[in-house]
């Protein structure tokens, strides 16, 4: 089965549009939820996730056990997410052996150059498009 770990912050709206989008797209993948705070973790396992846990060392577990890591780009980059993304964390991310699917949102003083603003719903529905190519070829 496969493994997906979305993780998110702030408010946990990519997150739980992100986790709404991959349990459509692919149902047979189990999906955890990691908030790097409370109110984002609840928002993701209101959207469907199938485990969720909140903080640092979940993230740093979480990257270990994934196929797939899901989330705005925010996650590979430390301090972002207003400060909620630690050095640990965006390196577990980056060290990961999981394969990453990364939303362009330009926040937080990170901005993707190239990238078209696009509307979050449709970055999230692409998002989830590509966690489900991955799982059909195996990884």
């Amino acid at each position: 089965m496969l493994q997906v770990l979305i993780i998110d912050g702030q408010g946990g709206g990519i997150g739980r549009q992100l986790v709404q989008a991959v349990k459509a797209a692919c149902p047979a993948a189990a999906v955890t939820a990691v908030g790097t705070n409370s109110a984002a973790t609840a928002a993701m396992l209101r959207a469907g996730a199938d485990n969720a846990a909140t903080g640092e060392n979940a993230v740093l577990v979480g990257c270990r056990r994934a196929d797939v890591i899901a989330g705005p780009i925010g996650i590979v980059i430390a301090d972002a997410l207003l400060g909620e993304i630690t050095p640990a964390m965006a390196a577990a991310v980056g060290q990961s052996r999981a394969k990453r699917v990364l939303v362009p949102v330009n926040h937080c003083d990170n901005l993707v150059v190239g990238v078209a603003d696009s509307p979050l719903s449709a970055l999230a529905q692409e998002a989830a498009r590509r966690v489900a190519e991955l799982a059909g070829s195996r990884l």
